[in-house]
């Protein structure tokens, strides 16, 4: 026996398509049950029946996982990421952040560069003086 009918599961998948691609925006409930033409509270329960966790659930756990990709990939600060990612408070962002990985945003930034660094470590060159001085432009 099926979860729910054809045009729901549609309805419910363009919902989820439009909480994914406003990520970074206040989104809220009424909004997102808008989008599947059904009113909020069946919309709720009808989207976690299907999928497997709230609206909310679905929105913090993909913000979370932009949120890990940005601090593993740039210097970015975490008030920026926190930014960028929807949430307004820093606090709220860190302490879902932390309940989600078991860490700290900054701890998980400097755990994932210690991970992707090379075993050897980083590798530093020296260019000489005089070999750079070739390509600095002249100042006037």
């Amino acid at each position: 026996m099926p979860l729910t009918d054809d045009v729901t599961f549609r309805r419910l998948c363009r919902a989820r398509d439009f909480l994914a691609a406003s990520i970074s925006d206040p989104i809220t409930l009424d909004s997102a049950a808008r989008e599947a033409c059904l009113s909020p509270f069946h919309f709720q329960r009808l989207f976690a029946r299907v999928f497997g966790e709230t609206p909310h659930d679905f929105l913090t756990r993909r913000r979370m996982d932009l949120a890990q990709q940005l601090l593993a990939a740039g210097d970015q600060p975490v008030t920026d990421i926190c930014l960028q990612i929807g949430y307004t408070s820093l606090g709220t962002f860190s302490s879902r952040f932390a309940a989600r990985t078991g860490q700290s945003p900054s701890a998980f930034r400097r755990e994932a560069r210690r991970l992707l660094a090379p075993s050897c470590g980083w590798r530093i060159y020296r260019i000489p003086d005089c070999y750079a001085a070739f390509f600095r432009i002249p100042q006037d």
